[in-house]
């Protein structure tokens, strides 16, 4: 990026192209994240939508059907291209336009890189399948893997910092945005929970999978004999409630249009949640998801700053 002799921000083609790519794939393979990004001004939406790229293809690699040592070796190179972002080594004409995108992000925003090497960690528990015993060691995973992103779109959007009282809730900011993230983890991990099964992963602690009853898994449409699975599913969503309240918090610290973002986004998945609790079951027939008028929606009362007054009053 350069600068024009008024002083504005000038970016050129190949950068230009490099954020046109991703925003591409973010459009294609991120249906929710892309009715919030698409509220933000066109820099940040560039910078957001380098971010999703990249961490669409790390999690991609952990997705994929090579094995363990093949996942690990690319999460590595995935990491090798993060430090030549850091390190500022990425050129305009570098024929990885996601590096190129994310480097140009870097430079314009104060985005906190470590948290990508965070997500790669993550991924890398997935890799070795990792499962959890307490609520404590999922959060950990989900602060990687949802949480840190998070936290990195806050180095984009930017947050008020009020003198005087307000100054303490600002700083914040980090923790909550980290708090909303493990929200939106979370329901990911109910909606995919048949599944995540299905292809051997289980994240929900097994302390809980155990007290309700369902140590042995989710094999098919039904609960297993015997189980309280709407008492399990019902017991993850009050702690989902949980962390979205508090997380909601973020948003009175957000100018509008990032508040509006982060509002759709979380807004999307809060529904989806409370859809979930409607029919615990639905999640062991299908994938649960909202149709795309309620997501419009949504990304309309974002855009008016209604979640965002109601999150002011704690009554989100």
């Amino acid at each position: 990026m350069s600068r024009t002799v008024d002083g504005s921000a000038h970016t050129s083609a190949p950068v230009l192209a490099a954020y046109r790519y991703c925003e591409t794939v973010t459009g294609q393979q991120a249906r929710n994240f892309a009715y919030g990004i698409r509220l933000l001004p066109t820099d940040k939406r560039q910078a957001m939508s380098a971010l999703y790229a990249f961490s669409r293809r790390v999690d991609d690699i952990g997705d994929g059907s090579l094995d363990a040592d093949a996942k690990q070796a690319r999460l590595e190179e995935a990491r090798a291209v993060l430090g030549r972002v850091r390190d500022g080594a990425v050129a305009e004409d570098d024929t990885d336009p996601v590096a190129v995108a994310l480097s140009d992000a870097a430079r314009r925003f104060p985005i906190p890189l470590g948290g990508l090497d965070e997500l790669i960690d993550g991924v890398l528990m997935d890799v070795r399948g990792e499962t959890y015993e307490r609520w404590e060691d999922l959060a950990q995973y989900c602060r990687c893997v949802a949480g840190a992103i998070g936290r990195l779109s806050l180095g984009i959007f930017g947050t008020m910092t009020p003198a005087g009282p307000g100054r303490a809730e600002a700083d914040r900011a980090p923790e909550y945005a980290d708090t909303l993230g493990l929200a939106l983890q979370l329901t990911n991990i109910l909606r995919d929970l048949r599944e995540d099964a299905a292809n051997g992963r289980t994240y929900l602690p097994s302390d809980d999978l155990a007290k309700f009853g369902c140590a042995e898994g989710f094999s098919g449409p039904v609960p297993p004999a015997g189980s309280d699975f709407t008492g399990l599913v019902l017991f993850e969503v009050k702690r989902a409630r949980g962390l979205f309240a508090e997380g909601y918090r973020l948003l009175p610290m957000l100018d509008r249009r990032s508040g509006a973002c982060v509002a759709a986004m979380a807004g999307i998945y809060r529904r989806l949640l409370e859809r979930i609790a409607a029919d615990p079951e639905a999640v062991l027939r299908g994938r649960v998801s909202l149709p795309g008028r309620e997501k419009a929606y949504v990304a309309l009362r974002g855009l008016t700053g209604f979640d965002a007054r109601l999150a002011a009053r704690g009554r989100v």
